[in-house]
């Protein structure tokens, strides 16, 4: 979770450094992204935590 908050703010950085004004966004947006985040991150999960090898 943490780093979903940390590549949040760097893209709020990104868009106000290149653009100049941050596009206001709602709830819906933010709960998308998220999921889209958990489902993305899944298979390193995977990988990590329960891939266990012989």
């Amino acid at each position: 979770m943490l780093l979903y908050f940390i590549i949040g703010a760097v893209a709020i950085a990104v868009e106000q450094s290149s653009v100049g004004q941050v596009a206001k966004q709602g709830w819906e947006f933010y709960a998308i992204t998220f999921s889209l985040f958990v489902v993305f991150a899944f298979p390193g999960f995977v990988y990590r935590y329960l891939w266990h090898k012989p």
